[in-house]
């Protein structure tokens, strides 16, 4: 029996197989799949099963799944055709007989108004219809979102946005996957939903001063009308859809949809979560 993590060649993916293997996890019990296998050779070196599966492909999840005892399925990419993929991975679950299928679900899901939040949902009332034993982790923002950003961000001299003076319960990658390994590992998780996010929220406002004071430098936050937001990401390069998606997210964090409240994370990974100012330094540093 093996714990199978989907979409393992990606950032999360690959973290949650390391926190697996840090956790003592036998790495013979973990299959890594992904459609590049090719990038996990370094797991592959170090014992860890790597299976070819991609969501589109039907057959390649059986394989994937083959002898599954828990499966975590980290949602897809590809905005809009998500449903249907993860349908795809929950009816292969359900066929190899898993006890437990976790999912990376989106914070607040169950009232949230966000675009984004669509597919998230959908794929919640199918894990509740399916039978399958399933917990479902609804993840906060990434603190990534923004310090991926940083370089644009200094380089403009301001920090945009659509989030008014909202507050957004962001937590580092590393944190949301430790937490995934976590439930993997426990027992009894069928059932469970956790709420994810940092343990100290901010506004867009706060994230600007700090940037401003680890950098030594002026950054001002710059609140824009959602359509105006959407509009300079698309100027950056983003598809306009995706642009225009992001800009609504930015709306529900002004209406509190990313605002997480108690301690799940936290609980979860058994330290504090990674704090907004720790990750601001930390990607300064590597600028």
């Amino acid at each position: 029996m093996s714990i199978v993590i989907t979409g393992a060649t990606g950032q999360l993916g690959r973290r949650v197989v390391e926190a697996l293997l840090q956790r003592n996890v036998p790495a013979a019990e973990i299959v890594a799949a992904g459609r590049s296998i090719g990038k996990l050779a370094d797991f592959e070196a170090r014992g860890v099963q790597v299976r070819t599966m991609d969501y589109t492909d039907a057959a390649s999840v059986a394989q994937a799944l083959d002898g599954a005892s828990k499966v975590l399925l980290i949602s897809g990419s590809e905005v809009g055709q998500r449903v249907d993929q993860h349908r795809t991975v929950i009816e292969a679950a359900k066929a190899a007989g898993v006890e437990l299928i976790a999912y990376t679900s989106i914070a607040n899901a169950d009232n949230t108004g966000m675009k984004l939040a669509a597919e998230h949902q959908a794929t919640e009332a199918i894990l509740k219809d399916s039978g399958v034993p399933f917990a479902i982790l609804r993840n906060g923002w990434y603190l990534e979102n923004y310090t991926e950003q940083l370089q644009g961000t200094l380089a403009q001299g301001a920090l945009a946005g659509s989030a008014g003076e909202g507050k957004v319960s962001a937590a580092s990658r590393q944190d949301y996957a430790e937490a995934a390994a976590a439930v993997l590992i426990a027992e009894n998780q069928a059932g469970k939903v956790y709420e994810l996010g940092g343990d100290e929220a901010f506004t867009l406002t706060e994230l600007a001063q700090e940037i401003s004071t680890a950098a030594n430098q002026d950054v001002a936050y710059q609140d824009l009308p959602a359509s105006d937001y959407a509009g300079l990401l698309a100027g950056f390069g983003v598809p306009q859809a995706f642009a225009d998606i992001l800009a609504d997210s930015d709306l529900g964090i002004a209406r509190g949809d990313l605002l997480v409240s108690g301690s799940d994370l936290r609980a979860l990974i058994g330290r504090p979560t990674t704090p907004m100012p720790a990750a601001v330094r930390s990607a300064l540093a590597a600028v």
